[in-house]
């Protein structure tokens, strides 16, 4: 059987990996891989946290403006 990422034991094909799926949404089975986050993440999102504390709600805006712009000039 094959390992994902971290390791874990995932099925094979697609109707296997559908299965499991389902017996996760439902509740059956842990999905492990929910609890786990990588250190780096966690860091990141840290990070942004004290940015966005330290900035002024001027710069957080003209930096939204800036983002919009770029997304919507095509």
């Amino acid at each position: 059987m094959p390992k994902g990422p971290n390791g874990e034991k995932r099925p094979a094909d697609a109707i296997g990996l559908a299965v499991m799926v389902g017996r996760i949404a439902t509740g059956e089975i842990e999905d492990e891989r929910e609890s786990l986050s990588s250190a780096a993440a966690e860091m990141g999102r840290k990070g942004g946290q004290k940015r966005a504390a330290s900035m002024t709600p001027e710069r957080r805006a003209e930096i939204a403006r800036a983002a919009a712009a770029k997304r919507w000039a095509k």
